[in-house]
C-alpha cells in the first residue's frame, strides 16, 4: 500500500492518482445516464424540426443567439414561475447540439414558442429597443435581406437521421423546396415560436 508521504513527494505519482480518482467518479455519474429512459427516450409526443424550424437553428447557432440566451429552466419556483415548466433531459433527445447553458444575458427562450407574435419576433430582431426599450441586444437587419437556398438543409437532416433524430423520407426529399427563396428571418421565427412546443407534455399544460 502507498503511504501517503510517498504520494506527497512524487508529483508524477500524485497527478496519476488524481486523474483516476476524478475519472473514476466522472463515470459513475455519467454512464447510468445512458440507460435511464428519462434521459435517452423521446418525451411524449416529441417531434423533429420542420425543415423551415431547423434552418432557423442553426441561424440561431450562427448568430451566438445561445450565448446570452439559455434554454435550461432550472426547477426553482422562481424560474417556472416566469419561465415554465422545467427543462427535462428528455425533450432533448433530438438535440445536436444541446443549447443548454448557465448563463444569461438575455432571458432563458425554452418556452419562448407561441409566447409573442411572429411580427413581434420581427419587430424585436429588426431593433430590440422598438419593443424592449432597455434591451442590450444587437440588432438583425440582415435577416431581413438574407434568403435561404435550402441547397444543404437535406443533408443536414440525413446526417441528423444517423444520429437517431427520426426524419421521414419525405421531409428529406422535400427539404429544399420547403426552405428555399425564404428569408432567413422566417426561418429564424419559426424556430423561435416551436421552442417549448415540439411535444405534447407541455404544450397541453400551457
Amino acid at each position: 500500500m502507498i503511504k501517503h508521504e510517498t504520494i506527497e513527494k512524487k508529483m508524477g505519482l500524485m497527478i496519476l492518482l488524481i486523474i483516476i480518482v476524478i475519472s473514476g467518479g466522472g463515470l459513475a455519474e455519467i454512464v447510468p445516464l445512458f440507460f435511464q429512459s428519462s434521459t435517452t427516450k423521446p418525451i411524449e409526443g416529441l417531434r423533429t424540426y420542420t425543415a423551415l424550424e431547423l434552418e432557423g437553428r442553426d441561424i440561431y447557432i450562427r448568430e451566438g443567439c445561445h450565448v446570452c440566451h439559455t434554454q435550461m429552466i432550472r426547477p426553482f419556483r422562481a424560474e417556472t414561475e416566469r419561465y415554465g415548466h422545467y427543462s427535462t433531459a428528455n425533450e432533448f433527445v433530438y438535440e445536436h447540439p444541446f443549447l443548454w447553458g448557465s448563463k444569461r444575458t438575455g432571458p432563458d427562450l425554452a418556452r419562448v414558442g407561441g409566447r409573442y407574435s411572429d411580427d413581434w419576433h420581427r419587430a424585436h430582431m429588426y431593433n430590440p429597443r422598438d419593443v424592449v426599450p432597455e434591451s442590450k441586444m444587437p440588432s438583425y437587419p440582415w435577416l431581413f435581406e438574407n434568403k435561404l437556398t435550402g441547397r444543404d438543409t437535406a443533408a443536414k437532416m440525413t446526417a441528423l437521421r444517423k444520429l437517431g433524430v427520426p426524419f421521414s423520407d419525405d421531409q428529406i426529399v422535400n427539404a429544399q423546396e420547403d426552405v428555399a427563396g425564404r428569408y432567413e428571418i422566417d426561418a429564424l421565427v419559426a424556430y423561435l415560436q416551436a421552442l417549448g412546443k415540439m411535444h405534447s407534455e407541455y404544450t397541453n399544460k400551457r
